[in-house]
């Protein structure tokens, strides 16, 4: 049974916006989320022939649906997401006086994978860096007409920035005019939960930026984009575009057209750690709360390090 749409609960749509709008939560939270909450509803529709009521549900109600996942085999991670959003609905719900209890406490649910964040080496970084503009060369060889270089000069600078300061997709896209230092050559980032921090970028991120600015005739007004949708606009560029645009540029590279934006993240913090970085900067440039989060890294900085070891020691 497909899954109703989100908006159809008054509930569930209340809780989507106090996400998106109070706590500032990133798109994809609000949409996965959304869609959590709109599979327990059909799962309760299809099972109890009414939609849920969210404030008569029990632990004991909860565990039958964990069941029901188990038995579709999803990924530990997959039903780790789906209860992520029942708590944190169930929370909002008892703040604002909607429920007595929270039937999600002392539900047991399986310990989430293990698995090694993807990154790119270096040298693949820099073939990816170049590919916008080789793109734009390619093209305007190959066409009659005249290609505009501003979207391709746009997407050098967003990459550079994405990896030049560890940035989220939404942070990048969320930049103003006025976040960006150009003497300090550094960022004013708003993250998960309205957090901001500071953080560096380097030479190379600087002067893509500027070429962009200048070619696009970017007024610079504190409160604008940094990086705009359209070349004649002053609308902001989604992160739906940048996945997109990043395929390209991935494929044109000759890497995977699968990696997703978050992977130059990764490459960032591994990069960092591969040349000597403390795990708590690290921790601080990427904006995690928790160094566990950053930990993760360094098993990925250990298994180089073994494979050096392994081929290099004349008695490994």
């Amino acid at each position: 049974m497909s899954a109703p749409s989100p908006t159809d609960d008054p509930l569930v749509a209340r809780f989507l916006q106090h996400l998106e709008v109070e706590r500032n939560t990133s798109a994809y939270t609000v949409r996965n989320y959304g869609h959590a909450l709109g599979e327990i509803a059909a799962w309760h529709q299809e099972l109890r022939q009414a939609p849920p009521v969210w404030a008569d549900l029990r632990r004991e109600d909860l565990r039958l649906y964990l069941r029901c996942l188990g038995r579709k085999e999803l990924a530990r991670a997959a039903i780790a997401l789906r209860f992520s959003a029942l708590r944190t609905f169930y929370r909002f719900l008892l703040r604002e006086g909607l429920v007595t209890g929270l039937p999600t406490k002392g539900l047991s649910l399986p310990k989430p994978e293990k698995r090694l964040p993807q990154f790119l080496r270096e040298p693949q970084m820099d073939d990816l860096l170049a590919a916008p503009l080789k793109e734009f060369s390619r093209l305007r060889e190959n066409s009659s007409e005249p290609v505009d270089p501003v979207p391709f000069l746009r997407d050098a600078a967003v990459l550079e920035l994405v990896y030049s300061s560890g940035l989220r997709v939404s942070e990048v896209c969320g930049l103003r005019v006025e976040d960006v230092d150009r003497v300090a050559q550094s960022l004013n980032v708003r993250g998960k939960g309205r957090k901001e921090r500071r953080v560096p970028f380097g030479r190379p991120a600087l002067t893509a930026l500027e070429a962009y600015w200048q070619a696009v005739h970017h007024p610079l007004v504190a409160a604008l984009p940094v990086f705009l949708a359209q070349t004649h606009g002053l609308e902001p560029i989604q992160p739906g575009t940048v996945q997109r645009r990043l395929k390209v540029y991935l494929a044109a590279a000759g890497l995977d057209p699968a990696l997703t934006p978050h992977k130059l993240r990764h490459s960032f913090a591994t990069h960092l750690l591969d040349r000597g970085a403390d795990l708590r900067s690290v921790q601080e440039l990427l904006g995690h709360a928790r160094l566990s989060s950053t930990e993760v890294y360094t098993h990925l900085t250990t298994e180089r390090l073994k494979r050096v070891y392994d081929s290099a020691h004349p008695r490994a």
